[in-house]
């Protein structure tokens, strides 16, 4: 079984942070997971290619934002707020803001 890559807590860089917060479908997926807590890679399915959307999970982990774990066959994700609070105080939380009164992208258009 192949391990995924986390990144240590220091070793998370606003750079890779900011590239990866940089895609309206990787901001959707923290949105939710904001909003809805831990949620498996299907759940957050966004009517994409499934390998894009692998492509996506794996820029979220290893800036150090999300954090994946496999439980059977599935993967289940969350975020990494406390690492990014310790990191970077205040960034979560103000993208989440603007995120309420801007939205980028929706999985599921209404």
């Amino acid at each position: 079984m192949k391990l995924l890559y986390h990144p240590d807590s220091a070793q998370i860089s606003l750079a890779g942070v900011l590239y990866a917060l940089g895609d309206p479908v990787r901001l959707e997926v923290v949105r939710r997971l904001a909003v809805e807590g831990e949620l498996t890679c299907a759940a957050l399915d966004c009517a994409i290619a499934k390998s894009t959307m692998s492509h996506h999970f794996k820029i979220l982990r290893e800036s150090g934002i999300i954090y994946t774990r496999k439980e059977g066959t599935q993967h289940i994700n969350s975020l990494r707020r406390e690492d990014l609070e310790a990191q970077f105080p205040g960034l979560l939380d103000i993208v989440l803001e603007a995120l309420k009164k801007e939205p980028v992208f929706s999985c599921h258009p209404e």
